[in-house]
């Protein structure tokens, strides 16, 4: 579905909120999604494709585990911990 394409393209590109990146493709790729509604609705049938787009994503876009694992344990530095204590 293109609510699915577009989520996905949304994380491939530089744009940093989901809103201005719909706007774009409403404005400037309007041949490749010619069915395009509302940002509202897109919003609300953002939510219905969530678990399709799950579906889609472990069948296909995830290769086949082996067994080894590699977690990142880097740590992120931050300034003004609120509540480093609590």
């Amino acid at each position: 579905s293109e609510v699915m394409t577009i989520l996905i393209l949304f994380h491939f590109s530089s744009f940093r909120d989901l809103k201005h990146f719909y706007l774009f493709v409403r404005s400037r790729m309007r041949s490749d999604f010619p069915h395009t509604v509302s940002y509202n609705r897109f919003v609300e049938l953002e939510r219905k494709v969530c678990i399709p787009l799950a579906v889609f994503l472990k069948m296909k876009a995830l290769g086949q585990c082996t067994g080894i694992s590699f977690i990142d344990s880097t740590p992120i530095r931050s300034c003004h911990i609120k509540r480093e204590k609590s």
